[in-house]
């Protein structure tokens, strides 16, 4: 069992302090760091920093256009959901107290939609907040990389009673049961995102699917 094709493609656009194109089959996302020198009123004096992310699809990411959330005034839920996911995900492996009052926002938007964008949005957020710590410590402005371990995600679900781990698009459609798996590097799990579409699962399927997920997270971890 394995995941799709991974291409890696670092510092993909120029302003950003660091940014990573992450591509999982035909699944496209972008993902850039930005720094601010200030945190949430609601962190200061607290000398810690803070980690959001921000996700979106271009409007011809998918098969028919959307129309941009800007237009509608709003952002869908699904696209607040999966954001949150995106930034608990990148906290759990930073000590936010040796990032000083900073605030990170990670962009991640999906050029191109063929199943699993979330995951990739983790996977290759994780990878460009990596080269932006990186390069806040080679510059001086960390003493430290507060770093504490590496996070990826994969989706893992059932279709036709097999266990299929990395979706595409058209697997998802079909899947009996769709799973979105977040973990650490050092084997822990962030977040565990299952349900059964007008189905159920036995707890043998659900652990046939973790182990899956496991394996390919493992692989998704020697990307650098």
């Amino acid at each position: 069992m394995k995941i799709r094709p991974v291409k890696i493609t670092h510092q993909a656009t120029i302003h950003p302090i660091a940014s990573v194109m992450i591509e999982m089959g035909q699944t496209k996302v972008l993902c850039s760091v930005s720094i601010e020198e200030k945190v949430p009123g609601w962190l200061k004096g607290q000398g810690k920093g803070w980690i959001s992310a921000e996700y979106g699809m271009l409007p011809a990411s998918t098969h028919t256009r959307s129309a941009r959330e800007a237009k509608l005034g709003k952002q869908t839920g699904r696209s607040q959901e999966i954001q949150r996911l995106i930034g608990r995900s990148l906290r759990a492996v930073v000590d936010l107290t040796k990032l000083g009052e900073r605030m990170i926002t990670v962009d991640c938007d999906v050029i191109q939609a063929d199943g699993g964008t979330r995951c990739a949005s983790i996977t290759g957020g994780y990878l460009a907040l990596q080269d932006a710590l990186a390069l806040l410590v080679e510059q001086g402005t960390l003493t430290e990389n507060p770093l504490i371990d590496r996070v990826a995600a994969i989706s893992v679900g059932i279709v036709d009673d097999q266990v299929v781990l990395d979706l595409n698009y058209d697997q998802d459609v079909a899947a009996s049961v769709d799973m979105n798996v977040v973990m650490t590097g050092s084997g822990h799990y962030v977040e565990v995102q299952g349900s059964g579409e007008e189905a159920t699962f036995s707890p043998e399927e659900l652990q046939a699917m973790l182990t899956a997920a496991k394996q390919g997270i493992e692989e998704l971890l020697q990307y650098e």
